[in-house]
């Protein structure tokens, strides 16, 4: 072989070695899954609870009868509007137009006979005054002996007897009196349930059930009262009364805003704010055969809402907490690991050992700071526990590193952070499987942002 064909073989073998130097160092450059990231940034959040529900009136009432008989025309149906003091209801008169006429009759009875008594009062103090008189004659006359003692003492016992008889006939007219009276109230309270043949309307609203039809009776005892003729609801002040689960109860609180939507009025929504919250709980059913508590919670709307009616179905979105311009972190970014942790609830970190040389990530900076890590399974010292906690992994030197995060509010797509992270730190956001599947100090590449055609790049 000559010279310079080994001098080619040479140049051709260090080629090749030199090639499969590149193609194992790009190997190595690409390992690690592909994530996604996102940098933190300052946001305005605001935290909601959504339940569903029914609306109902602010005020409803059920109108019934006050005077017994059968029903002659009903003159409404439901659905109608009413207006206060409309007549709803006509019972028949004719029992009570008796009652009355027998009413009058005993009044003007007992007023004949307290004409009689005052008569015989008067009758009563003429016979008091002769016998008085003659009592007076008889004094004079006892004295020059003109008449017996006995004829004296009956003068006496005359005037005690009529005295007797007036008193008893004055007693018999302030009796007959009371009757009087007694039989011109039981006239008035004949002529007052006269007048409750007819029925009117309590309030202005809508006729939400009719419970009665011409020809039935409607009954009524002082006991138990009238029977239930009508409903009728006040729809000019709508309130949604939702059931909400007991685990969003306590961030809910009277005055809080809210949005109601109602599925026969598509396409609008109703401002308005929390007016209750039930103290006692409501059984529902829960998913897998058991029971989820929930609670009633009254949103009271603002302003009235033309055409609706009771019963219709409703989603209202109270708003129970609001930020401004604070850090959030992503949703999909939170995750759960088991870390260790010290006796005073501080994770604990080991330093990662340096990438082998040869790698993407092993640069000089890596090599000079290399990434933490938490702690794996090694032996516990003393004080030390595992426990479950929530965070988020950082890419940081192509590394994923968990980094526990205390949250605050929930947004519709983001957490409020409260500590743990700061502006601008790169959290990794997907794919899905990266949340379930990372490890601490695992290798990752960052996906490249994706440029829609005629657009800006999109986040990584």
């Amino acid at each position: 072989m000559t010279r310079n064909r080994k001098i080619l073989v040479a140049l051709g073998g260090v080629a090749v070695l030199g090639w499969l130097g590149y193609a194992n160092l790009g190997m190595k450059r690409t390992t690690g899954a592909t994530i996604n990231t996102e940098k933190l940034e300052l946001r305005d959040l605001q935290a909601s609870v959504s339940a569903s529900g029914k609306v109902q009136p602010k005020r409803e009432v059920k109108v019934s009868n006050e005077a017994a008989g059968k029903v002659l025309k009903l003159v409404v149906r439901e659905g109608d509007m009413v207006q206060r003091g409309q007549v709803l209801v006509e019972i028949d008169p004719t029992q009570l137009e008796t009652t009355v006429e027998n009413r009058e009759a005993s009044l003007a009875s007992v007023q004949s006979q307290l004409t009689q008594m005052t008569v015989q009062v008067e009758t009563a103090k003429v016979m008091l005054t002769q016998a008085q008189d003659a009592l007076k004659r008889a004094e004079a006359s006892i004295k020059t002996g003109l008449i017996s003692r006995e004829a004296y003492e009956r003068a006496q016992i005359d005037v005690k007897t009529a005295a007797a008889s007036l008193k008893s006939a004055e007693q018999s007219v302030l009796t007959q009196q009371q009757r009087v009276k007694q039989e011109e109230a039981n006239l008035s309270s004949a002529r007052i349930d006269f007048t409750k043949v007819r029925v009117f309307s309590p309030i202005t609203g809508i006729v939400t059930k009719r419970l009665i039809e011409e020809g039935e009776m409607a009954r009524f005892s002082a006991l138990s009262g009238g029977t239930d003729l009508l409903s009728i609801a006040d729809m000019s002040g709508v309130q949604a009364e939702i059931e909400v689960d007991e685990t969003d109860i306590p961030n809910i609180s009277v005055g809080q805003p809210a949005k109601v939507t109602i599925d026969a009025i598509p396409d609008q929504s109703f401002p308005g704010k929390v007016t209750e919250v039930g103290n006692s709980p409501i059984a529902a059913a829960g998913a897998a055969g058991g029971r989820a508590t929930n609670f009633k919670v009254v949103v009271t709307l603002d302003g009235s809402v033309p055409s609706v009616r009771p019963g219709f179905t409703c989603t209202a979105v109270i708003t129970t907490a609001t930020r401004t311009k604070v850090l959030s972190v992503p949703i999909q970014a939170m995750t759960v690991r088991e870390v260790v942790v010290d006796a005073t609830g501080n994770p604990v970190k080991a330093a990662t050992a340096p990438s082998p040389a040869g790698s993407a990530s092993a640069t000089p900076a890596a090599s000079a700071s290399p990434s933490p890590k938490l702690a794996g399974p090694a032996p516990l010292k003393p004080g030390e526990t595992r426990k479950e906690v929530e965070g988020v992994f950082l890419v940081q030197n192509g590394r994923a590193v968990f980094t526990p995060v205390k949250v605050g509010i929930a947004g519709e797509k983001y957490f409020e952070v409260l500590s743990g992270l700061k502006d601008g730190d790169e959290v990794i956001t997907g794919p899905a499987t990266a949340a379930r599947t990372l490890k601490d100090g695992d290798e990752v590449k960052v996906a490249p942002a994706i440029t829609p055609i005629g657009g800006t790049p999109t986040a990584r």
